[in-house]
């Protein structure tokens, strides 16, 4: 759990005392490719840091088109916040695109760090803040920005992620078919 540790300390610093009783509160899975962590209409208790591996948050429309919300890969944050805080059934999915190993943190649990730790209170608040203007970030981008141009940044921010995620999933993410990214990307 040193990886822990050390994405934690890029915030905030940490006693061995303080990181025992921190890493007491996480559970650790492996689940296969194509295996869900989230299923719609899941009532969501986890939030999950990707140690290794890569996954995606979606939700199917009406017509079954998927759409990407987001990916997470190494030292990412993922669950489907809403559920996770409101208790309610998740209107996403996330699923795993590759054999990913996971560790991960129950609500009860979060709720115990922060209110016992002004450090891990500290972390998430950092997280959170940084996970809020990435998500900002991308709905202005869907806004105001060409396909190509969405295209240009994705690559540019996380362009592992072209070698990892097939084609078709790149084109619900950025919100174009598969052969508008073929035109883009050829």
């Amino acid at each position: 759990m040193d990886f822990l540790r050390k994405h934690i300390e890029e915030v905030v610093e940490l006693t061995d005392d303080e990181f025992g009783f921190i890493q007491s509160h996480f559970g650790h899975i492996q689940k296969r490719k194509h295996q869900y962590l989230v299923q719609e209409g899941d009532i969501v208790d986890k939030e999950y840091w990707v140690v290794k591996g890569c996954v995606k948050s979606y939700f199917l429309d009406d017509d079954g088109k998927e759409h990407i919300l987001r990916f997470g890969m190494e030292n990412w944050w993922i669950t489907d916040y809403e559920s996770f805080v409101k208790r309610t059934p998740s209107r996403m999915s996330i699923d795993c695109l590759e054999d990913t190993d996971l560790l991960y943190i129950t609500y009860e649990n979060r709720e115990k760090l922060t209110s016992q730790m002004h450090k891990m209170e500290r972390f998430w608040a950092k997280k959170s803040k940084n996970g809020t203007v990435a998500m900002q970030n991308r709905i202005l981008s869907l806004l105001k920005n060409s396909a190509k141009e969405r295209y240009d940044l994705l690559l540019e921010e996380y362009p592992s992620l072209f070698q990892r995620v097939p084609k078709k999933l790149i084109a619900a993410y950025l919100g174009v078919s598969r052969e508008t990214l073929s035109r883009l990307h050829p």
